[in-house]
């Protein structure tokens, strides 16, 4: 999805941590990813592009704040 506007996404290893982390269930292994990669990943860069906070072109950094998953500095908070 990012492709068509030439934005690279780099997710740092804290980052995928988090995400596998909360993306796992003993239960249902790590089928819960998906649904924790659209609320804390997808549906924040959706907001920060709508907002002009990330243009075509740029490369967004992902890591992990105090509240959750860190997009460029911006805080994206945990769902």
């Amino acid at each position: 999805m990012l492709e068509d506007r030439k934005i690279t996404l780099e997710v740092d290893d804290k980052a995928r941590a988090w995400l596998a982390e909360a993306g796992y269930d003993p239960v249902y292994g790590a089928r819960p990813l998906k649904r924790v990669i659209q609320r804390s990943l997808q549906n924040a860069l959706a907001e920060h592009i709508l907002a002009g906070r990330i243009g075509d072109g740029e490369t967004v950094t992902v890591s992990v704040g105090e509240d959750g998953l860190s997009i460029t500095g911006h805080v994206a908070k945990a769902a």
